[in-house]
């Protein structure tokens, strides 16, 4: 078992940087693949990016790749999202995710591959 709080979200001007936090409590957290999600209320949740649990693999959304960095620090149980450029389009809540690492076919950017949630950051862009 795993428990996820996230952590760092705020409000913040377009083209500024953000970094939100996930950090994690329980046994074998190396073992998870973790991933970041977010959620505009009224619409579906969407993959922002995801990090495998020992290789360290990083996955991006097309929306975010070359602006959002993911990266963990397995003996912190912590993972990190760092945002840069953000654009008003970026606002939402923003939660972490983590399911076991060992699972066949495992596809990172799917939401329904996790079991394991964070009660979720608000992150808003805005002038």
């Amino acid at each position: 078992q795993v428990h996820l709080v996230e952590s760092g979200g705020d409000l913040v001007q377009p083209g500024r940087s953000l970094r939100i936090s996930c950090a994690a409590s329980g046994t074998n957290f190396a073992n998870y693949n973790v991933g970041w999600f977010r959620q505009v209320q009224g619409k579906e949740r969407e993959s922002v990016a995801a990090i495998t649990g020992r290789a360290l693999t990083p996955y991006y959304a097309d929306s975010v790749k070359g602006r959002f960095t993911i990266s963990r620090d397995n003996v912190k149980q912590m993972v990190y999202l760092q945002m840069d450029n953000l654009e008003p389009e970026d606002t939402a809540v923003y939660f972490c995710a983590a399911a076991w690492g060992y699972v066949v076919d495992f596809r990172p950017l799917n939401p329904t591959q996790y079991n394991h949630w964070g009660q979720g950051t608000q992150v808003t862009v805005s002038s």
